[in-house]
C-alpha cells in the first residue's frame, strides 16, 4: 500500500499510563512503540492524540461514591465507563512513552482530549458527548488529507472511536491492527465488528512497510 501526501497517521494515546506499569495499562502497549516509529517515518502528516485529564474527571471511579473501575454509569450524555485515575495533566503518566519519541517528534500537532472534567473523550475528533469537536477534522482538511491510518492505544476504545468518527467526518479510515493493543478480548471483538459494519479498513503494518 502506497502512502501519499493525502494520507495522515494518527498516533492514538501512546502514553505511559496505557503501557506496562501505568495506571490503566494495556497488555503489550509498550511493545508497539517501535513499530509506530517505523510507520511515522513513512508519513508527511503525523498527528498524535493525548489524554489530558483533570483530577475531577467524570469518568474516574474515584469521583463517584461506592463506584469501582470498569463499571458503567449513566451521565448526561449517555453511558460512561468508569476508569482508574489516569493521564492526569502534567504527570509522568500523561507523558508520551519514551520509546515513541521519534514518532512524536514528527507530529505536526498533538490533540489533547478529555480535559473537560464533565465529559470524557475517547475519539480524537469529538468528546464523548458526540458534539464537542477537538479541531482534528479541520486540521486534516486544511492539510488536504482524505485518508487516515490509525495506531496506538487502545484498539477497542480510543482507536475505535477515532476511526469511526473519521468515517463520519468523510475520511477513509484504516486501522493498523498490529500497531495497536486492546484492553479486553470482548471489546476488541466488538470493535472489529463495528469496523466491518462502518467501512473502517484493517491492515497489518507490513502492508505499508513492505
Amino acid at each position: 500500500m502506497r502512502v501519499t501526501a493525502s494520507d495522515a497517521l494518527l498516533v492514538i494515546d501512546a502514553q505511559n499510563d496505557f503501557c506496562e506499569g501505568g495506571a490503566l495499562a494495556v497488555q503489550g502497549g509498550a511493545g508497539v512503540m517501535p513499530l509506530i516509529n517505523r510507520l511515522a517515518a513513512r508519513f508527511d502528516t503525523v498527528i498524535a492524540t493525548q489524554d489530558w485529564h483533570t483530577p475531577d474527571q467524570i469518568s474516574f471511579a474515584s469521583n463517584h461514591a461506592d463506584a469501582t473501575p470498569f463499571t458503567e454509569i449513566e451521565v448526561a450524555y449517555g453511558p460512561q465507563m468508569l476508569w482508574p485515575d489516569h493521564c492526569l495533566q502534567g504527570t509522568l503518566g500523561a507523558h508520551f512513552h519514551p520509546e515513541v519519541a521519534p514518532a512524536i517528534r514528527r507530529a505536526l500537532a498533538v490533540v489533547r482530549k478529555g480535559y473537560n472534567p464533565a465529559v470524557d473523550s475517547y475519539s480524537g475528533f469529538f468528546e464523548n458527548d458526540h458534539r464537542t469537536a477537538t479541531g482534528l477534522a479541520g486540521l486534516l482538511r486544511d492539510r488536504g488529507v482524505t485518508r487516515v491510518f490509525l495506531c496506538g492505544l487502545a484498539y477497542d476504545y480510543c482507536v475505535r472511536f477515532t476511526a469511526e468518527d473519521a468515517v463520519r467526518e468523510g475520511f477513509e479510515a484504516v486501522v493498523i491492527e498490529d500497531a495497536c493493543r486492546a484492553i479486553a478480548p470482548d471489546t476488541a471483538a466488538a470493535a472489529k465488528a463495528s469496523f466491518a459494519a462502518r467501512g473502517v479498513g484493517e491492515i497489518e503494518a507490513v502492508t505499508i512497510l513492505g
